[in-house]
């Protein structure tokens, strides 16, 4: 992701403008992250994939079920430390 202050957006926003018909250009204030600017394209993407997400309780059953008879792999059993 290209990423510029909020000063130079300001100064440059044609090429700030068409860069973001390409990929996201995130601003920065003070040194901080302060906004994205994306095309329309990819905004209406991210709006259609966050109606696409459902929450975990609204799962089928046969889902819930799979998941509680998953099991991960042994490289990554360290990330059980993070649960305690």
């Amino acid at each position: 992701m290209a990423r510029t202050t909020a000063l130079e957006f300001q100064r440059k926003f044609g090429e700030f403008q068409h860069q973001a018909r390409r990929e996201p250009v995130e601003i920065t204030r003070h040194g901080r992250r302060e906004l994205v600017l994306m095309s329309a394209d990819h905004y209406d993407w991210l709006l259609a994939a966050a109606r696409r997400a459902y929450r975990t309780a609204d799962a089928a059953s046969v889902v819930a079920d799979a998941v509680r008879r998953s099991e991960m792999d042994a490289e990554h059993a360290a990330l059980d430390d993070l649960l305690k």
